[in-house]
């Protein structure tokens, strides 16, 4: 299938690794210009150019943005328009904010997880509209959480704001849909990246048994026994930020393998 996305100009934001890098790989495959980027400079050189070789693409560019502050996220909108021609494709990512329990988080634990986990992407998403209105449409993905269907103990603050993301989409999918404009929200499960492997960790301690014990454990209770891939999560973030999608916006999915039983 012709997924329709050569030459289209694509941001995907915290991408120097993870989730990110995986989706602006396999959209550089596709043929897409990327701009990736994330708050080390050093990484998004070695990740662009991994990302060149993989794809024989050579229209991947890096740009170093902090996802706090709006100042970098304004910067970042503008470099892709300078150096792609516009903003057809937004993929909206950034790390997850600090492990923990209610009574563990302050006030300032709470601002930080708000500005870097949702005011972030509502920042990003403004930056980029008035771009794809003038295209005469565009495609969004946020990347969320499993956690919007159903919440993970120990992660107060990404059940929180990662849900808040499912909101905002919904609500932008009906504004801006006369705009041709589609979002959508795509959670991760277990999802063999750093940040998860550092979950396992930190939950293989709680429970005093080693990381290999806990993560056979968590395999057992995902239907299909395994971690899913980064490829395997970004390949769903390509279809919906394609062509190919034309009809289905404001969704929320999750790529985990059956592993949520909430419906």
């Amino acid at each position: 299938m012709d997924f329709g996305l050569k030459n289209k100009a694509v941001i995907v934001t915290a991408s120097s690794k993870g989730l990110g890098k995986a989706t602006a790989l396999e959209l550089a495959k596709e043929g897409a210009h990327v701009l990736i980027s994330s708050r080390n400079e050093e990484e998004l050189q070695s990740t662009a150019k991994e990302i060149i070789e993989l794809s024989g693409n050579h229209q991947v560019y890096f740009a170093t943005c902090d996802m706090t502050k709006p100042e970098d996220i304004q910067a970042l909108v503008e470099t892709a328009v300078n150096k792609l021609g516009g903003v057809d494709i937004l993929v909206n990512n950034t790390g997850g904010p600090p492990a923990g329990g209610f009574q563990q988080f302050d006030d300032e634990d709470w601002q930080y997880a708000f500005e870097l986990s949702l005011l972030s992407y509502i920042r990003t998403i403004r930056e980029v509209i008035p771009h794809m209105k003038k295209n005469k449409g565009g495609r969004i993905v946020n990347i969320a959480s499993s956690s919007t269907k159903q919440a993970i103990d120990g992660l107060i603050l990404s059940n929180t704001f990662r849900t808040g993301i499912v909101g905002l989409s919904k609500s932008l999918s009906r504004e801006l849909a006369q705009d041709h404009i589609l979002i959508n929200t795509v959670g991760p499960g277990r999802i063999a990246t750093e940040r998860v492997a550092q979950l396992d960790q930190l939950n293989a301690d709680k429970q005093n048994i080693s990381l290999e014990e806990f993560k056979k454990k968590s395999e057992k209770a995902i239907p299909m026994g395994r971690y899913g891939e980064p490829e395997e999560f970004a390949r769903a973030i390509t279809f919906l930020v394609s062509d190919a999608n034309t009809y289905l916006t404001g969704q929320s999915l999750v790529v985990d393998g059956g592993l949520v039983t909430a419906l």
